[in-house]
């Protein structure tokens, strides 16, 4: 089962000199589920909105990740987009983006070409403003599949728990894990 590891706290609580813009240390989390690690942040707070940054990483070489404009079924049943979806505190105030290219992946047997992102990381960014004080929860969907390797098994709004407050957004735990190496 996925391992969330999460949270560092925004604003002068956590030790950030107030100048009276925006937070410069972003509240992290980050799971990895299905062969492909997500980490997510909040970044360029002000208080009531900012910016929702999630990286999907696969963790082999070798896989995509499907396009965010993907249906939400896949194209005849094949595929997953990325997708990040508020619930709580939290709400988006525009599509989510990504600066990845895009291509059709060609499938065999006939069937129609799936827009899919370069093999490797896809980072998406949402902005997101402030509806509520209290808890928020970013539900995380996503698929990766190999040309070569066959497709992993999709994550459907796996949930990462955060609170917001007047100051800051915070995920859930202990803080992201050091990479060991």
């Amino acid at each position: 089962m996925a391992a969330l590891a999460a949270g560092l706290l925004l604003g002068p609580a956590a030790g950030c000199a107030s100048t009276g813009g925006p937070a410069q240390r972003p509240s992290s989390a980050s799971f990895t589920e299905n062969g492909v690690t997500v980490d997510l942040s909040v970044d360029r707070w002000d208080g009531t909105a900012g910016t929702l940054t999630a990286v999907f990483t696969p963790t082999a070489a070798g896989y995509h990740l499907y396009s965010l404009d993907l249906p939400p079924g896949g194209v005849d049943g094949i595929g997953r987009p990325i997708s990040l979806k508020l619930r709580g505190g939290l709400e988006q105030t525009a599509r989510p983006t990504t600066g990845a290219a895009v291509h059709d992946l060609r499938l065999p047997g006939g069937l129609p070409p799936v827009p899919v992102y370069p093999d490797g990381p896809v980072t998406v960014t949402l902005p997101v403003h402030r509806t509520a004080q209290g808890p928020a929860t970013v539900l995380v969907g996503y698929a990766a599949c190999s040309e070569t390797k066959g497709c992993l098994f999709p994550v459907d709004a796996h949930p990462v728990e955060a609170t917001v407050d007047g100051t800051s957004v915070r995920f859930a735990g202990p803080g992201p894990a050091s990479p060991s190496g």
